[in-house]
């Protein structure tokens, strides 16, 4: 593994390649690493976090694939961060992240215009993968797009040299790559067909209705702030459509959230 010694001697501010509540601890074995008992502690730290990402790295698909040194890679590069909901996680000047598996939480990546409307190409849930934020792995992939925590989220990153260096040695891995970028792009196409040919009040109905049926609650607790980035709609827009949908039963609106009262309606006109 990457040698322990290295954690008694970082301070927490450079600690990225592990979950924050690991690194929190850190600072109590620097201060003592001069002494055997601050290396032990900063030993068992760094064990309990390789462990933790170790759990997270089996969870890549293509980890079982990797011969054991592509693997030792894997546990020296990747690391987990957690960003809190509303934070820019990619975008405009930020770094290339490279490849990223999302742990908790939701990422909705949009396009962001020079007048700053938002257009909506898909969201990322627990288990999901990305490398369309990883423009500097794949050089087919030629715009910009920007990703943001819709929730609070922890994700796992391969960093770019990493992920391009294996998937020129790994044939799994340039699979996976071309696989993941080609159903993003049928997500954004999808996005795309329904921003074009559908009405506000179909794509809205369709979004109460599959987020309601994703979260399993009858209530979506979304601004209608939020929920107009969702459907790449303008606020005021959505405000009215709400309302017109409370006014005809279907739906209760209520500070921060929207009770579905009719979700058969709602599929109604949703349906093409």
């Amino acid at each position: 593994h990457c040698c322990p010694a290295t954690w008694a001697m970082t301070p927490t501010s450079a600690v990225t390649t592990t979950a924050r509540a690991t690194a929190k601890a850190i600072p109590a074995a620097t201060t003592a690493r001069a002494t055997p008992a601050g290396t032990m502690a900063a030993t068992e730290l760094w064990e309990t976090a390789m462990q933790e990402l170790e759990e997270h790295l089996r969870k890549i698909p293509f980890w079982k694939d990797l011969p054991e040194e592509e693997k030792e890679a894997l546990r020296c590069s990747a690391f987990l961060r957690r960003y809190p909901k509303g934070s820019l996680i990619h975008g405009g000047q930020n770094e290339c992240l490279g490849m990223l598996l999302l742990l908790q939480g939701e990422v909705r990546t949009y396009l962001l215009s020079e007048e700053g409307r938002e257009i909506t190409l898909f969201r990322l849930y627990a288990g999901d993968s990305c490398v369309l934020s990883a423009s500097c792995v794949i050089s087919q992939i030629t715009f910009e797009t920007h990703m943001t925590a819709a929730k609070n989220t922890t994700l796992l990153i391969v960093p770019s040299g990493v992920i391009a260096a294996l998937s020129e040695r790994e044939l799994a891995v340039r699979c996976f790559l071309y696989e993941q970028a080609t159903a993003r792009f049928s997500d954004v196409m999808w996005s795309m067909q329904q921003i074009l040919f559908r009405g506000l009040d179909r794509r809205l109905a369709a979004f109460l209705v599959q987020e309601a049926e994703r979260t399993g609650a009858s209530v979506i607790r979304m601004t209608h702030e939020e929920v107009a980035k969702h459907i790449s709609s303008a606020r005021e827009a959505v405000a009215r459509m709400l309302k017109q949908f409370s006014e005809e039963g279907l739906v209760e609106l209520k500070r921060g959230a929207i009770f579905l009262r009719d979700p058969a309606g709602l599929n109604t006109i949703a349906s093409p």
